[in-house]
């Protein structure tokens, strides 16, 4: 199973620039050592299961609450069963089809 997460999660009670907390997201994520790819609306991030993801979130979650009053996150999910590798298997197909694609 291939669970793709798209997600965003950031304080609204920071000011401006939100960088800071975004950057404690990432650097989680980078150590639970699932693959996963910032962009700059968001990060996807791939895990084998639904508990690994939904522990992201968590996990993003309580890196913020301590000193954040107000956390706005949006969240999509693409479960597919019988599949792996599908951050870069799905560009991939692109590519196949017509070329090399700006990452």
């Amino acid at each position: 199973m291939s669970v793709l997460l798209e997600f965003s999660m950031f304080p609204t009670d920071k000011g401006e620039s939100v960088s800071p907390y975004v950057s404690r997201i990432i650097k989680m994520i980078k150590e639970t050592g699932l693959n996963y790819r910032l962009t700059p609306m968001g990060t996807v991030v791939e895990a084998d299961s639904m508990p690994e993801i939904l522990r992201v979130i968590e996990q993003a979650y309580d890196l913020l609450e301590p000193d954040c009053n107000r956390i706005y996150s949006s969240m999509k999910l693409d479960i597919r069963k019988g599949k792996g590798n599908r951050l870069e298997g799905k560009i991939r197909s692109v590519e196949d089809r017509i070329g090399k694609v700006s990452k």
